[in-house]
């Protein structure tokens, strides 16, 4: 862990946001009950204002999710490190699998915290801007890949963790049987009338424990891919 994080010191001074604008972040997160210091030393490190467009930039340490273009979001920051901080002391996972990559953010952060990544999003053009992000940020013990999140990787599995960056009506069972026995799958979770709430399932092998973690709000989960065709028309 302290070897990844070392090597990310640099990514930190990356762009011209001020590192100010990083220390009260992480200062109000902790202000806001965060406690993990292997969480808090991740998002310190990993540049959150080269995962969204530069127009935002200015605004990326702010307490507020932000447009990715495709009707998504980057979360804010308190989410991300929610989500995160309950992660690791669920089982602390080796090899997780991120439903919804999005940016690459919290992909970033996963595999910053030491993690194997692969991670799945069903928009093309995300999954472009995210490999590219990703790889030039030197971070390689990540596959992202275009696909249906709900249908999982099971080509990869099984994973120690599965982690949703969208929200769904319910745990998809198929998904259970990519986790190790004691794997956790962490996933915002809808509710009629509305209500989200961020749930910890704990696989055995045969149930899943649930765990509720408390309200939280995500774009929902979509089924199939969205591919760019060729902009040259042809």
């Amino acid at each position: 862990m302290a070897a990844v994080l070392q090597e990310l010191k640099p990514l930190a001074e990356l762009g011209m946001i001020s590192p100010r604008s990083r220390a009260r972040m992480i200062q109000s997160l902790r202000q806001q009950g965060i406690q993990n210091e292997q969480v808090l030393a991740a998002m310190e490190r990993v540049p959150r204002h080269l995962f969204v467009a530069e127009a935002l930039a200015s605004r990326a340490y702010e307490p507020v999710s932000l447009p990715i273009g495709w009707g998504q979001t980057i979360s804010q920051p308190m989410m991300v490190a929610r989500m995160l901080a309950s992660l690791l002391a669920a089982n602390h996972p080796r090899r997780v699998l991120e439903i919804g990559t999005g940016s690459g953010y919290q992909t970033a952060l996963l595999a910053a915290l030491g993690m194997e990544v692969c991670s799945i999003e069903r928009i093309e053009d995300l999954v472009r801007a995210a490999q590219a992000r990703l790889f030039a940020l030197g971070f390689h013990r990540v596959q992202v890949r275009l696909g249906d999140g709900g249908q999982g990787w099971q080509e990869q599995a099984p994973f120690d963790a599965i982690i949703f960056s969208a929200a769904v009506p319910c745990a998809l069972p198929p998904l259970f049987h990519q986790l190790r026995i004691g794997g956790t799958l962490l996933m915002p979770q809808e509710l009629p009338g509305g209500q989200q709430r961020l749930k910890l399932f704990r696989w055995d092998g045969m149930e899943a424990m649930e765990t509720d973690l408390g309200d939280c709000l995500f774009v929902p989960l979509r089924a199939g891919t969205v591919i760019q065709r060729n902009r040259q028309g042809a």
